[in-house]
């Protein structure tokens, strides 16, 4: 479970927000610089990032795991589970990037520039089945939101090799494997705009719906990751357009408010354990854990491009308030 919202400021400021939606709450935000080096889980092959990136994770032995984040350049991506959907490698080839899944949008963070960056080089990526891997992983089905500074937001998707880029002018994207039928079925509760339903969205269109709901069905109340799609989809498409990149973080915040699951022990260990949002332009990093009620910030400035060895922010996962008098 997660649900991803990217949105467009009036200022051009693009944004790309998440809730992490799991049972443990082990992230903290990172720093991690240029040239770093990891070993992958699946063939304990060396790989060296290029760029240096800010987001949130946690420190392995041989690596460090990420879950989203904003490079140099204002690349940022994000992974996502994938339920049922994905398509994995086995067999160990010499003349091609093999990877378990989750490692995926480290290397893609630490090496690439820009959206099309990533599509021109996805034929030499493969996500790994751990079959015949050196570390016994399971089944890690993930798929990917990535977006840049251009305003373009895609899902790659491992259901099939190479894996599978998807246009998402949306800007939305939950849990459930084939993206189109998502859109399918949201025309049961907006009306998209000609350009949408042509496939001819112009980069930096904030709003793909008409705004008329007439005759429209009310988006479902559930946490599923279909309902998750289309309450975020909808309100998206109803809130402002905000102005600038404070805007677009509060009204992110705002519309993860209508997807984020509440802590409920009795009924299920998976919760929204944090927010965590990236701004393409100012390369910052927002992080908010779920008993903070406040937003921690990490921006990559050029003087941290020198740095040479990864940083770990601690933040504490309890309330704060500010008093007034």
């Amino acid at each position: 479970m997660c649900t991803s919202i990217f949105q467009i400021a009036v200022d051009g400021t693009h944004v790309l927000a998440r809730t992490m939606d799991w049972s443990t709450m082990d992230n903290r935000p990172v720093f991690v610089p240029r040239n770093y080096s990891w070993q992958s889980d699946f063939d304990h092959q060396e790989h060296v990032n290029k760029y240096a990136l800010v987001g949130s994770g946690f420190q392995l032995k041989n690596r460090i795991d990420l879950s989203e984040g904003v490079n140099e350049w204002g690349l940022t991506a994000q992974k996502l589970t994938f339920a049922n959907g994905s398509q994995h490698a086995e067999a160990r080839r010499n003349d091609i990037v093999q990877l378990a899944p989750y490692e995926f949008q480290f290397w893609l963070l630490g090496n690439f520039r820009s959206v099309a960056d990533v599509e021109a080089h996805i034929d030499e990526v493969e996500l790994m089945a751990d079959t015949f891997s050196d570390r016994k992983y399971g089944q890690s089905e993930l798929h990917f939101a990535v977006a840049d500074k251009t305003g373009r937001m895609v899902a790659i998707e491992p259901t099939e090799l190479p894996m599978r880029v998807v246009n998402n002018p949306l800007g939305v994207l939950t849990n459930v494997p084939n993206f189109e039928r998502q859109i399918e079925r949201l025309q049961t509760y907006m009306e998209f705009t000609p350009d949408f339903l042509a496939g001819q969205v112009p980069l930096n269109t904030a709003k793909v719906t008409t705004g008329n709901l007439s005759g429209k069905s009310i988006p479902p109340g559930s946490y599923s990751p279909s309902s998750r799609f289309i309450r975020a989809a909808y309100f998206k498409e109803r809130a402002n357009q905000p102005l600038d990149e404070d805007g677009a973080i509060i009204s992110s915040w705002h519309l993860l408010d209508g997807v984020a699951v509440p802590r409920n022990t009795d009924h299920q260990q998976t919760y929204s354990v944090y927010r965590a949002a990236a701004a393409c332009e100012s390369r910052t990093f927002y992080f908010e854990p779920y008993n903070r009620e406040s937003i921690v910030k990490l921006q990559l400035t050029d003087d941290m491009l020198a740095w040479t060895q990864p940083v770990f922010y601690d933040v504490t996962d309890a309330l704060t308030v500010t008093s007034v008098k």
